[in-house]
């Protein structure tokens, strides 16, 4: 016969588990900092160089204080310690450095962009990282649609940083907005530069639709920014974003076709098929860069980047060890850069090749820095991205789409970084690091110090 008891084997029914207040506005800050991070030369066009550096060293400031009161779990021992030997190496470089008040600048910058990026890897777990850079890039991208139709319906014609009407004779370099939008030419957004609209673009791209494949609650929405963001990759018109949009598509593929093997050995034929594919597509690159580069509507030297390198070598052959000193950006104001390279009018910030920036401001020790940092970072995200989650004797877990973010970041930067010096500054050194250092702290998604917690994304328990 059964007996009723005021003892119950089950835990009684409660309200699920929701954030914290305080957590949300620490994502909330997430959120601007990585936005912050995204708009790039924007502050410059809208703030000057002063309010540009308040934002910058003030949300810095801002986020070591919100570290030091937070305290999240962080394992010390596991750093990205190439890329923090990198920042280390460009702080010594003051001590030889041609150019000491831009390598003070620039090297707070720096600090400050890779102290925000530590942060942010270690108060966010993978699913909220992936979700506070959606919501930013929202934000980036939709002010840049937003900006073009004000230049083009209220203010009517280009307009020049700081909010003033070009006067005759400007070069369109400098403007911040060429009013393009509804002429057919290449808009700027936010950025006041084609080239890092297209690439953020291509970032929308590829989080917005990752966001989509995690089943993301609202995903119509994401599809209606997918749009947005196809739209302004396109109407940038970027050639080498392009190149990078190719790579990014490339390393997706091989992603996929990798975890589709299911025995040890089986993905040992793919890489050598990719191995022959890679080196024979850069040579087909290379040799027939000019009939490429004419159908992308641009020149076989990449409009001028090979006087530029050209320019750079011979400068950095000068000091090849140690180089001249930190500068990313180059400060077009010190006498060291003001009129070394000109184009168009303008004193050129940057070396417009990775390498030959690290090159010519901290020689070959920075070169082996960066080039280990970067490798590190491709190696992690890759098996990140393409081995199957297993921490027990659970051997068949599936798949997530957020574990390809890292990977296909890399793909992006890689390429990047032939044509630009976009990886060492901004928001790609920014996801650089803090992608590299998430991986070490918490190389299984749901798993790890940053992960141990309970949150209320989707009402997902991430510890099992």
């Amino acid at each position: 016969m059964a007996v009723h008891t005021m003892h119950p084997i089950s835990a009684p029914p409660a309200a699920p588990i929701r954030e914290k207040t305080g957590h949300l506005l620490v994502r909330g800050w997430c959120i601007f900092v990585l936005a912050g991070a995204l708009a790039g030369t924007s502050w410059l066009m809208a703030f000057g160089v002063i309010g540009t550096g308040a934002v910058a060293y003030g949300s810095g400031l801002v986020s070591v204080i919100l570290w030091l009161v937070i305290r999240p779990e962080v394992q010390w021992r596991r750093l990205p310690w190439f890329a923090v030997g990198y920042v280390a190496w460009a702080t010594f470089s003051i001590l030889w450095t041609a150019y000491p008040d831009a390598s003070v600048t620039t090297l707070l910058l720096l600090l400050s962009t890779t102290v925000q990026a530590m942060f942010i890897g270690a108060v966010l777990t993978w699913r909220e990282l992936v979700r506070s850079i959606a919501s930013a890039l929202k934000w980036i991208l939709g002010l840049s649609i937003v900006f073009e139709l004000w230049v083009s319906l209220v203010w009517r014609g280009p307009v020049m940083p700081g909010f003033g009407r070009p006067e005759s004779g400007v070069d369109p370099i400098e403007m911040w907005s060429r009013d393009n939008l509804f002429d057919g030419g290449r808009i700027q957004g936010l950025f006041g530069n084609a080239n890092a609209l297209a690439y953020v673009a291509l970032l929308g791209l590829i989080v917005f639709s990752l966001r989509i494949a995690s089943r993301a609650p609202r995903r119509a929405f994401l599809y209606a920014w997918i749009v947005l963001s196809a739209f302004l990759f396109v109407r940038a018109g970027s050639a080498t974003a392009y190149l990078a949009a190719a790579g990014v598509v490339i390393a997706l593929a091989t992603a996929l076709l990798m975890r589709t093997t299911r025995r040890p050995g089986g993905r040992t034929r793919y890489y050598l098929a990719y191995a022959v594919i890679a080196v024979g597509g850069l040579v087909a690159l290379w040799t027939g860069r000019e009939r490429l580069f004419t159908l992308l509507g641009r020149s076989s030297d990449l409009t001028g980047r090979e006087r530029i390198w050209g320019l750079v070598w011979e400068r950095a052959a000068e000091r090849p060890v140690l180089g001249w000193g930190f500068s990313t950006p180059w400060v077009p104001t010190d006498p060291f850069f003001d009129g070394w390279i000109v184009d168009h009018g303008v004193t050129v910030m940057q070396a417009h090749n990775m390498w030959l920036d690290v090159f010519l401001q901290l020689g070959v020790i920075g070169v082996a820095l960066v080039a280990l940092t970067i490798l590190a970072f491709v190696w992690r995200s890759w098996f990140f991205a393409v081995d199957r989650p297993r921490w027990d004797l659970v051997a068949d877990r599936p798949y997530s789409a957020v574990t390809l973010l890292p990977t296909l970041v890399a793909a992006l930067l890689l390429v990047q970084g032939l044509a630009e010096s976009g990886p060492l500054l901004g928001w790609a050194w920014f996801f650089l690091v803090a992608l590299a250092f998430k991986i070490k702290q918490a190389p299984l998604l749901g798993r790890g110090a940053s992960e141990q917690r309970l949150i209320g994304e989707q009402g997902e328990r991430l510890t099992e």
